[in-house]
């Protein structure tokens, strides 16, 4: 059975049809054609009855509407005996059908899986090799930059899966999070609920800070606020407060010297806290958020 998390990593490639081309170039070192177009596919690649074949994405890369390579894109979370054979005959038909080079990209997470993708396939013929490219989890690039999470929401998405449980989490969710502010508003609410399911504790603490800073949140958004003031209830709010506002004002780029780091993780009152909090999700300087020492 198909998971939720394949038909997401699926849903990526689909969404922006060049991010698997990006890929192959930028990260995987693959070269490619001049092409002026991405364009989504059909996934149905059935030839013969009764074989029946479905990538997950299959993207054409067109020049002034000429076909000049189509890449097969498969999400591999767990081993598939099949795709050995499958992979092969994904290229062979649709190098057929579009009369263009065909090319694959595996996206596996999970290292073990990766390393399994990686190998060789012996075709049979002698030269005749299929040596799957893979993107893996450590390869996927870290968006830190609003500029470029702007120009390509996708692989922000991408970046956010791969490492949103790491430090760099809150850092990646701040620059996301302003390129999903302008997408129409049923991808906007699909990418918010993805990244705030990708984050650890203190990101997403984070990331609620930073979306009352803005005027459009989905409804889900405001849920997860309001579930994380509840949440603030239970032990451990202090310093998970605490953890979550020195995580927002490092990726507003916002300097914190030794005295005012020991000075908020000494704060012990949540509401002073839960205010600072708010206040950083807007504010340009440290000032405008530590209110002055009694």
């Amino acid at each position: 059975m198909v998971s939720m998390r394949h038909e997401v990593l699926v849903d990526l490639f689909k969404n922006r049809p060049s991010l698997a081309a990006e890929i192959l170039v930028e990260v995987l070192g693959v070269t490619l054609p001049t092409y002026t177009e991405a364009r989504v596919a059909s996934i149905d690649l059935t030839e013969i009855k009764p074989a029946e074949y479905r990538a997950d994405a299959v993207v054409l890369l067109l020049d002034a509407d000429k076909p000049v390579r189509v890449i097969i894109v498969e999400v591999q979370l767990g081993k598939d005996d099949d795709k050995p054979f499958t992979w092969p005959a994904y290229l062979t038909v649709s190098r057929d059908r579009h009369r263009c080079p065909a090319g694959l990209l595996v996206v596996a997470p999970d290292p073990l899986i990766a390393d399994w993708c990686a190998q060789p396939i012996e075709i049979g013929v002698p030269g005749f090799v299929l040596r799957p490219p893979v993107l893996r989890r450590n390869s996927i690039p870290v968006v830190t930059d609003p500029a470029d999470a702007a120009r390509r929401p996708e692989l922000g998405m991408l970046s956010a899966m791969a490492h949103g449980e790491s430090e760099q989490g809150a850092t990646i969710a701040g620059a996301v999070l302003p390129a999903i502010q302008g997408l129409d508003d049923e991808r906007a609410r699909f990418y918010y609920d993805l990244l705030y399911n990708s984050l650890n504790e203190a990101a997403r603490r984070a990331l609620e800070a930073m979306m009352k800073g803005y005027e459009y949140q989905s409804d889900f958004a405001k849920k997860y606020v309001a579930q994380g003031r509840d949440e603030g209830r239970v032990e451990g709010r202090v310093e998970e407060a605490a953890r979550a506002l020195l995580t927002v004002l490092r990726a507003r780029g916002i300097a914190v010297p030794d005295a005012a780091r020991e000075r908020i993780l000494a704060q012990n009152d949540p509401e002073r806290l839960e205010r600072w909090l708010e206040k950083a999700a807007t504010a340009a300087a440290l000032t405008e958020v530590l209110d002055q020492p009694s």
